[in-house]
């Protein structure tokens, strides 16, 4: 149809008076199953030209966000929209040029508070600005629904890291009570051989409730909410800091190392203490893996809008049955260690927003593939190429 118009308008000098009614008749008929359809959307779109006036606003908007009036059309987009926070932020698109996506605002509203998300578009009309598109959604109900379903998976977890945490208690407490028994039974001996026994169990009962510090800080480091500290980081000198760290080690096990990074990655948003200690646990994951050497990748490329770490290993593997339980909180394989290394890698990626997934197979390796976002500040330019159109 598009086609058919921009045709029609070329030869718009050689059109009877009909011909030109019917023309006008088409564009009337398209524009209003367009304006319907904007108007049918349940997000609110906003049209503001390069002069800041808004030239078009779907019903849904008036729903969502306070309004000047019904029709805030041929108004300033200052004066049209009387939510202060979006008019900040359209601001700071148009002064930086620069594309927002899903921007969280909470709002005060009769029916109570509301979350919505803001996105703003520049928009491209015959291959140049003209200016902003305003997208908004009101998300409170699926905010809601997240937040209950974190609560529930949250009680859940918690539910089996206390079980966990009270199986991984027993066995120190017990050590301890045992000791405590051989001790007070050689007290009661009239002997005087007694002190270098009881000097050597009361060092087992220390260790023991050295064990127990350790279970219950890593317990509370894993239920407690993250402080996280998050600041532009370069993720490749962050992997190389980690690697100097366990370098020595990698190599009295006999365990090669290969990197291969990006140097294009730019700067990611991340809480470099907690992305140094995920790196280093899911590292010592794969040196346990390999005890007799192997050999160690690690990579970071760029996919899209994500930065994309892979560990992989060549050791012992996983198997199948247990892929999907390796990050439940003290679930291992190992004779040692409290089962909640790669639980907090699970935590830690998911604090900043990022995704980990696991492949392996026994007798092949494992790799560990991180996601972490990158920070969008390009400019996203929507098209317009009717003018364009061929006959």
């Amino acid at each position: 149809m598009r086609k058919f118009l921009s045709r029609a308008l070329r030869m718009i000098g050689k059109l009877d008076a009909d011909q030109i009614r019917a023309l006008v008749d088409e564009l009337a008929n398209e524009n209003e199953i367009l304006e319907s359809s904007m108007h049918s959307m349940t997000a609110g779109v906003v049209v503001i030209d390069r002069n800041g006036v808004v030239s078009f606003a779907n019903k849904a908007v008036k729903r969502i966000i306070p309004i000047a009036k019904s029709d805030p059309t041929d108004m300033h987009y200052t004066e049209a929209v009387l939510e202060e926070e979006i008019v900040k932020l359209i601001k700071i698109s148009e002064e930086n040029e620069e594309t927002i996506h899903d921007r969280e605002i909470a709002m005060d509203a009769p029916g109570g508070a509301r979350i919505i998300t803001c996105s703003i578009l520049p928009l491209l009309i015959h291959e140049e600005i003209s200016g902003s598109l305003l997208y908004i959604r009101d998300v409170t109900e699926r905010k809601h629904s997240e937040a209950r379903l974190r609560r529930a998976e949250s009680l859940a977890s918690l539910t089996t890291m206390t079980a966990g945490m009270a199986h991984e208690i027993k066995n120190p407490l017990g050590s301890i009570g045992i000791h405590i028994q051989l001790m007070q039974k050689a007290l009661k001996r009239e002997e005087g051989c007694a002190q270098e026994f009881i000097e050597k169990n009361l060092g087992i009962i220390s260790e023991e409730v050295e064990r127990l510090n350790s279970i219950v800080v890593d317990f509370l480091f894993a239920v407690r909410p993250m402080d996280v500290n998050m600041r532009d980081t370069c993720l490749s000198g962050l992997i190389n800091e980690s690697l100097e760290l366990v370098k020595p080690e990698l190599d009295e096990e006999g365990i090669e190392l290969e990197i291969s990074i990006d140097e294009n990655i730019p700067m990611l948003q991340l809480d470099e203490k907690l992305i140094k200690q995920a790196v280093l646990n899911i590292i010592k994951n794969a040196m346990n893996a390999m005890p007799d050497g192997g050999h160690l990748s690690l990579s970071i490329t760029r996919e899209g809008d994500s930065a994309v770490l892979v560990i992989k290993d060549d050791g012992e593997g996983i198997e199948k049955e247990n892929l999907d339980k390796i990050f439940e909180p003290y679930f291992t394989t190992k004779d040692f260690g409290s089962g909640l290394g790669l639980t907090l890698v699970y935590k830690i990626i998911k604090e900043h927003d990022g995704e980990i997934q696991l492949k392996s197979k026994v007798g092949v390796g494992t790799s560990f593939i991180i996601r972490l976002p990158v920070p969008q500040k390009e400019k996203h330019l929507i098209s317009y190429n009717g003018e364009n159109d061929e006959v």
